[in-house]
């Protein structure tokens, strides 16, 4: 067995730890890699640090119109009724058969214009019957009269008693009467005569006919003989609210015409022209609502008793006012409001005090100003500050009166 080698004394001994190949590279890469790191961390804090970029809003494009002044009616807009000015329902004066109908249906007549006849020999049987008594009492008046004037003398000479006299006086009284009697008679027998003679009382027209030749009619008995209604003019009856009645009578009582326009039950065609003529008396308690009248020509015959129209009456007319398109008008929670344009396309929140509409049209009282810029179109992703692109809109023309199937405006 051969003994390791022990190094001499003079030699020095040998490191028991042995760097190992190539150290001093992989301690320069160890440092590199933090460097790296460290380079990383930092632009990663000055990332998230720095703020996003803001995404600007897109201009929203909406409609645009032009405030301007202008005139708007102050109006009450009402259901309403044809109501003839005159409907006469003719029945029998008196007893009797029908024996000529002289009229067509749906005939215009004139007032005194002959319908119908009843017979009429009955009545002109009683009348000579009165007239023959009249002849007859006037025979005994006369002989009554001539008596009394003999008793007269002889009264005044006392030839005949007091009795006798007086007796005569009352006798001739009497038969005073009895002529009387026989006159009323006659004129009875005239007046039924003419109630035979059956004639319209007013100028209109006849509705269908009720009673032919032949019927056995009674006197005030139903059905009547003829219904006359009067065409032109005639009026419209429609009621408005208590609370808005103060303005009404006002501008009536001052002598205002204050004119009504009549639409068709569907509320879209004006078939006429009229003027309020008369305001009810007293209110319809269960509807706190007043009745009025308007009077109208007719003279096209355009409205028919009893059919339902709709009635716009103007009230008065503000001259002078801010003009919008209704859609311009908004309300919510700010109140009511209009989106205002400025001059940087950016829109404002305007609280604003309206006042009488047409539907198409509102009046400003308040808020808004001739030349202003509104928003009409577009407005359901608008907010205070929002930029917009205004497209091209119909501006308010100053005395637009443009009239809606259903205009909301009220005296105010």
């Amino acid at each position: 067995m051969q003994d390791s080698e022990v190094p001499s004394q003079g030699e020095p001994a040998a490191s028991s730890v042995v760097p190992p190949p190539g150290g001093r590279p992989r301690r320069r890469l160890g440092w590199l890699a933090i460097g790296i790191a460290a380079i990383a961390v930092v632009v990663a804090l000055r990332v998230l640090r720095q703020k996003p970029p803001e995404h600007e809003e897109p201009a929203q494009v909406v409609g645009v119109a032009t405030a301007a002044l202008g005139s708007m009616p102050v109006t009450v807009h009402e259901l309403g009724t044809v109501t003839p000015i005159t409907t006469v329902t003719v029945l029998p004066m008196l007893s009797g058969y029908i024996t000529e109908v002289a009229y067509h249906e749906g005939q215009d007549v004139r007032k005194g214009q002959f319908l119908v006849q009843i017979d009429p020999r009955q009545y002109e049987i009683d009348k000579e019957q009165a007239e023959g008594q009249l002849v007859k009492d006037l025979a005994a008046l006369g002989q009554a009269r001539a008596d009394l004037a003999r008793y007269t003398r002889l009264h005044a000479t006392h030839s005949i008693a007091e009795q006798i006299y007086v007796d005569q006086k009352y006798l001739v009284q009497q038969y005073e009467g009895a002529v009387k009697t026989d006159r009323a008679n006659i004129a009875q027998y005239n007046l039924d005569l003419i109630y035979c003679h059956v004639t319209s009382p007013v100028s209109g027209r006849v509705g269908l006919r009720l009673v032919d030749v032949g019927n056995f009619v009674t006197a005030s008995s139903q059905p009547a003989l003829v219904v006359v209604t009067t065409m032109k003019p005639t009026t419209v009856e429609f009621s408005i609210p208590q609370n808005i009645l103060g303005d009404v009578v006002q501008r009536f009582h001052t002598g205002a015409r204050l004119p009504v326009a009549i639409y068709d039950s569907e509320d879209q065609k004006q078939i006429a022209t009229g003027t309020l003529y008369a305001i009810s008396n007293q209110m319809a308690t269960a509807t706190g609502t007043f009745t009025l009248r308007a009077m109208t020509p007719n003279r096209d015959e355009a409205l028919f008793p009893n059919e339902f129209v709709n009635v716009t009456l103007t009230v008065d007319t503000l001259h002078d006012v801010v003009l919008v398109p209704t859609p311009a008008i908004q309300t919510g929670a700010p109140g009511t409001y209009v989106f205002v344009v400025n001059r940087d396309d950016t829109v404002s929140v305007r609280k604003i005090t309206i006042g009488p509409g047409n539907g198409r049209y509102t009046a400003v009282r308040s808020g808004l100003a001739a030349g202003e810029r509104v928003v009409t179109d577009g407005l359901d992703r608008l907010h205070d500050g929002g930029k917009i692109r205004p497209a091209p809109a119909t501006e308010v023309a100053p005395g637009a009166t443009v009239r809606a199937p259903h205009p909301p405006a009220r005296a105010s």
